[in-house]
């Protein structure tokens, strides 16, 4: 139940004479109705207001539901006197309140500015006329100024204002509208709806429960807001912790015979030797030792800091060029920024043509298993290329080939981790589209366990990121 659904429910009880207990000595809606009908009759006769049409008689057929016998069932015009107001051209209506322009100008749906002079004075509810709000309900005091679109509403005998205000909100009138492109409540259909009339006492003690019940009510919708923007924002923090905890090795736990990352990064290293040595792949620079200050948290003894150039059999910038892209399927796919979301996912592709693909590979074929990652405007997404397809790299992307030794996953993960996603984003340049250099991509500093760990870690990750995403679907 919403905190809406809540006071509407209050009044429902208000109306049906159930939020507070009737008394006998507080008399009867009957002798207040007497009164009400004597003071309009006599304010007639003073031509104070005007006579209204008679109306019909209320049959047990329009009653919607009991009230109790000390109240009366009564039509609007009966119980008060309603008036539109006075059209008002929108030259003389300020939006802001002036010196000279110091009356509130009512329309259908509240206060639409200030005006130099005002119509009416005293204190009223009023009922919207007009618009998709008509039938709201808003209370004026002092001097104001009310236009045609609003309904001016009287009451009498003292009746209790804030009550009928409450008590005309109840009724939702808005029901009674004209179903037309500009919705419109006619006056003489307004004073036909029926209310429940009870003792002028009661209604005094309506109001009072109502009022005593709305701090419980702001307090409610208060903890709902915030409970609804936690469940909209938890799945996307779940889903951030989630791949936080994995990189600081809290996502599973170690197990003393999976071996260390320093052996498992000695196989690297061996792998890289002999591929250099076959001439497959390029002797790169030495790498700058890790200092303390580059660490960003703590991680498991058996695991190890290093940089991403250490876990990569190859690395590849984009050619700096913008290929011809197709729009229907040519058998070769270009993968870039706008085809990778923002949870790593591919969302569709770019096709080329073989010329474009076969000039966009010469420094490295794009194979199953590799890593592109966005390096300008959306960085930090990290996807994993599919198998049976020609791919090629489109712009500002680049491609990471994992070792042998590293899980592709886990690279992944690491990279589109909140920590890193941070580091990354610090180290953008550029007026314009923002980017980042590959040499800052290659020298990230990244933390390395087993890699039996690395696909327990994916796995789990497998099995309660896909939670989050539901979660996120259901708001």
């Amino acid at each position: 139940m919403t905190a809406q659904d809540l006071k509407n429910s209050i009044l429902q009880r208000a109306i049906e004479g159930k939020l507070v207990p009737q008394r006998q000595e507080e008399g009867t809606a009957k002798e207040l109705l007497a009164k009400i009908r004597a003071e309009k009759a006599r304010l007639i006769k003073e031509k104070k207001i005007k006579k209204s049409k008679p109306l019909p008689v209320i049959t047990d057929d329009e009653k919607p539901f009991d009230i109790p016998e000390s109240w009366e069932w009564v039509r609007l015009g009966e119980l008060f006197s309603l008036q539109a107001g006075k059209n008002i051209k929108t030259r003389y209506i300020y939006h802001e309140q002036t010196e000279s322009h110091v009356y509130p100008c009512y329309g259908g749906n509240g206060v639409r500015g200030f005006v130099e002079f005002f119509n009416s004075e005293g204190d009223f509810p009023l009922i919207g006329r007009q618009g998709a709000l008509c039938g709201n309900i808003n209370r004026a005091t002092g001097k104001f100024y009310a236009t045609e679109h609003a309904v001016l509403t009287r009451t009498f005998s003292n009746t209790d204002v804030t009550w009928a205000c409450y008590f005309l909100k109840a009724l939702n009138l808005n029901q009674y509208a004209t179903a037309t492109a500009q919705p419109g409540l006619a006056v003489s259909k307004i004073n036909q709806v029926l209310i429940p009339l009870p003792p002028l006492a009661e209604q005094h003690r309506i109001v009072a429960k109502i009022e005593e019940l709305q701090p419980d009510i702001d307090a409610y919708d208060k903890a709902q807001t915030e409970l609804t923007a936690i469940e909209q924002h938890f799945p996307g923090a779940m889903k951030k912790s989630l791949l936080q905890y994995a990189i600081e090795g809290k996502l599973v736990p170690q197990r003393q015979e999976e071996g260390t990352a320093k052996e498992l990064l000695a196989k690297i290293r061996a792998e890289k030797a002999r591929l250099i040595k076959e001439k497959k792949i390029k002797k790169s620079k030495p790498l700058p030792e890790i200092t303390d200050a580059e660490k960003p948290f703590d991680i498991p003894e058996s695991w190890e800091w290093v940089r991403l150039t250490d876990l990569c059999a190859n690395i590849v910038d984009c050619p700096h060029s913008t290929p011809k892209y197709f729009t229907s399927n040519t058998g070769y796919y270009a993968i870039d920024t706008n085809v990778i979301d923002s949870s790593g996912k591919l969302t569709g592709w770019r096709y080329v043509n073989q010329q474009s693909y076969l000039q966009r590979i010469t420094r490295l074929t794009p194979k199953h298993g590799d890593v592109v990652l966005t390096r300008e405007g959306s960085i930090g997404r990290a996807a994993i290329l599919p198998s049976n397809k020609k791919i090629c790299l489109g712009q500002r992307v680049m491609l990471l080939r994992p070792s042998a030794y590293v899980d592709a996953k886990f690279i992944k993960t690491i990279l589109m981790a909140p920590s890193t996603l941070i580091r990354l984003t610090i180290r953008q340049k550029g007026l314009g589209a923002k980017h980042i250099n590959v040499s800052d991509v290659c020298n990230l500093v990244l933390p390395l366990p087993p890699l039996a760990e690395q696909h327990r870690m994916v796995a789990r990750l497998e099995e309660l990121l896909p939670l989050c995403d539901a979660l996120a679907a259901q708001h």
